[in-house]
């Protein structure tokens, strides 16, 4: 049982741990960066677009001015993208920590596909993310490290099985959204059995942010500056929402907490808000065979099958 005198505000002295936060640019990935940071950990913010992730990058700086941060050109929905932003990152000293939060919340109305053939929600949320913990998978052995994979509270709304992960057919904008984040979390428990199994120091761990809102979040030049209308209607959900700030604390709380362990799955007390705790993912997700189906689709669709009896063999590295 997780002790339940966690303080956000008191993370663990993280001085000499590197961490890769993917979505740096805003919402999530920042405020998880940011908290990384000024717990000490040197923290790589990686983005689609150079110029936001050098204002998040900014951003970081003002609040937290001996942060130890740099930046990383990464798109997840391009696998070419995520092989080069690897390739930096390997050779390196080891990988503490792998948040893999990148994502579209709000997808298009009608399917889109990536350069690679893949929809484009899909891709970005689930696909280049499996990829890029496989690229990084030996750096993160050396490292003794952790990987977070983001999930959703709507997964236990609707528990829609991803036969069609890439939604070929009948596809909605929040159908992609919700299988999605099922194929996320419910790969991210894959990872923890297929590392435990190959006796890799490697754990896999779940976090969900709950329902946080950027209306309900305080502005940061460049990062976060929500319109009237959306602080307005941020504050009519107060009793349901939080900020993403808040939304941030499960997830470094699995990447950093001591005390976590792989497989596990961690979020708000409330599910939609509050202090964070282990919760229990929903039953979906929990299925082996469809998270067994889910790696074999990623496996081949990105041909990359995880170098696992290599990481097994990794010397650890600071």
């Amino acid at each position: 049982m997780a002790r339940d005198d966690w303080d956000p505000h008191r993370l663990p002295d993280l001085t000499g741990r590197r961490y890769l936060v993917t979505g740096s640019t805003a919402g999530l990935g920042f405020f998880s960066s940011l908290q990384l940071a000024a717990a000490g950990g040197h923290v790589i913010m990686t983005g689609r677009n150079p110029h936001r992730l050098a204002s998040a990058r900014a951003a970081v700086l003002r609040n937290a001015p001996d942060a130890s941060v740099e930046t990383l050109l990464l798109d997840t929905s391009n696998l070419g993208s995520v092989r080069a932003a690897a390739a930096t990152v390997r050779g390196r000293a080891g990988l503490h920590g792998l948040l893999l939060n990148a994502g579209i919340v709000h997808p298009p109305r009608r399917r889109e596909t990536t350069a690679d053939g893949h929809e484009i929600v899909f891709a970005t949320n689930a696909l280049g993310h499996y990829a890029l913990a496989g690229e990084l998978l030996l750096p993160l052995a050396a490292g003794r490290g952790r990987m977070v994979w983001v999930g959703s509270m709507s997964t236990s709304m609707w528990p829609y099985d991803p036969i069609d992960p890439e939604l070929e057919n009948d596809y909605t904008p929040w159908r992609a959204y919700v299988q999605s984040k099922i194929a996320t979390t419910a790969l991210g428990f894959e990872a923890d059995r297929g590392l435990r199994a190959a006796s890799v120091p490697i754990a896999s761990v779940v976090a969900h942010p709950g329902f946080s809102i950027s209306g309900r979040t305080r502005g940061i030049v460049g990062v976060n500056e929500p319109t009237r209308r959306r602080r307005f209607i941020g504050n009519l959900q107060a009793p349901i929402t939080q900020s993403k700030e808040h939304g941030a604390w499960p997830l470094v709380r699995a990447l950093v907490d001591p005390e976590a362990e792989g497989g596990q799955f961690w979020g708000p007390s409330r599910v939609v808000a509050g202090a964070v705790r282990r919760a229990t993912p929903a039953k979906i997700t929990r299925d082996h065979e469809l998270a067994a189906r889910l790696w074999n689709y990623c496996e081949h669709a990105t041909g990359l099958p995880w170098p696992y009896l290599k990481a097994s063999r990794t010397r650890r590295r600071r």
